[in-house]
């Protein structure tokens, strides 16, 4: 393994569209909504252990969940989680993590991942970051992200657009990039060949992460930079805690990637699914032959492509359903057509007003 390479794992999210059963006291990262035996985050670190460090392996979380990685990766210190005093979405994320390892190792590499995937080929996973790592090192200039091959035309993903320019065998310009397209636009995308879903994975050197943070979000630079000579050291926490809050909430693919003119994309296909909704659970879980992804101890009749999900040790009884999503917990149940899935949002906000926190 590269001493000088370097992972960061977005683990802060709150996964509210996983509710009822992702909840702020503990959201979907820290959930093995696979039925696997792991949480989302257990797999992913486990994934990049096998190409990174584990001691160059950071987790970039709210701070309130500091110790709910501790107990999920006890192999890490407490140094390796980056704690956000407050969630600013992934650009100031992103740009505090480089700053940190630049404190480290100023030349490093790092790959940036959220903590919810579902990879399926692992092998190909890590030869596809292997393959990036490799590519950037030897481009210092490259903003490099991954983009997989769509199945379907899927509404939930950002898309990537990508020219004809091809380095490598396996490397493409980046053209355009489009957050999540109406039907119609989505279909055109897969049936043109061009596009690829946006992976949110980004591969690239330190220096040039910096500078593009520098040039394209010039407020947050300044501001995290602010503290450069705390980063790495006992007080690192404490002065990320006055200024982090300064910092604007934008995504790093508007805030720059799609402002920058150096951004490459690795095309790939390892099996990938962001596990983003009850929608994408669905699709990647077992299915009866009703096409229902079912809870130990259901009972149905007349129920299809409905996805169902209980406590340990709890019967349900359902007659007459299809399509829908069946989400019980020992506070909340939920029951909402799986076309519906969008307006999760909306059922956590109307729970919050009237019953207040306690259920969120």
């Amino acid at each position: 393994m590269n001493n000088n390479q370097f992972c960061v794992i977005m683990a802060g999210g709150v996964g509210s569209r996983f509710w009822p059963i992702s909840r702020r006291q503990r959201p979907k990262q820290f959930l093995d909504v696979l039925g696997t035996g792991k949480s989302l985050l257990r797999a992913t670190f486990e994934r990049f252990a096998n190409i990174i460090p584990t001691e160059n392996i950071l987790v970039a979380t709210n701070s309130a969940y500091r110790d709910m990685v501790l107990e999920e990766l006890p192999e890490i210190a407490p140094s390796q989680v980056l704690g956000e005093p407050v969630g600013k979405n992934t650009a100031p994320c992103i740009a505090y993590a480089a700053m940190h390892i630049k404190a480290l190792n100023p030349e490093a590499t790092m790959v940036v991942s959220p903590s919810d995937h579902l990879i399926i080929n692992e092998h190909h996973f890590c030869e596809v970051i292997q393959q990036c790592m490799d590519f950037v090192e030897e481009r210092e200039d490259t903003l490099l992200t991954i983009g997989l091959q769509p199945t379907r035309p899927e509404t939930g993903y950002g898309y990537i657009q990508v020219s004809k320019r091809v380095v490598s065998g396996k490397f493409n310009k980046a053209k355009t990039f489009t957050e999540k397209p109406n039907k119609e636009l989505a279909k055109i995308f897969v049936d043109s060949g061009e596009y690829f879903w946006n992976s949110g994975i980004f591969v690239w050197k330190v220096p040039t992460i910096l500078e593009a943070f520098r040039e394209h979000q010039n407020e947050t630079y300044t501001i995290l930079d602010s503290i450069r000579e705390h980063y790495g050291k006992p007080t690192e926490q404490a002065e990320l805690d006055k200024v982090y809050p300064e910092c604007g909430g934008i995504s790093v693919d508007y805030g720059v990637m799609e402002r920058s003119s150096n951004v490459w994309v690795r095309c790939s296909d390892f099996g990938w699914s962001d596990l983003g909704t009850w929608g994408s659970l669905y699709q990647h879980s077992p299915k009866d032959e009703k096409g229902n992804t079912l809870s130990t101890n259901t009972f149905t009749f007349d129920t299809d492509n409905c996805i169902i999900k209980l406590p340990n040790g709890k019967i349900a009884v359902l007659e007459g359903l299809h399509d829908y999503i069946v989400v019980d917990t020992d506070d909340v149940l939920m029951v909402c057509p799986r076309k519906a899935e969008q307006h999760i949002k909306r059922f956590v906000e109307t729970v919050k007003f009237e019953a207040g926190d306690k259920h969120i």
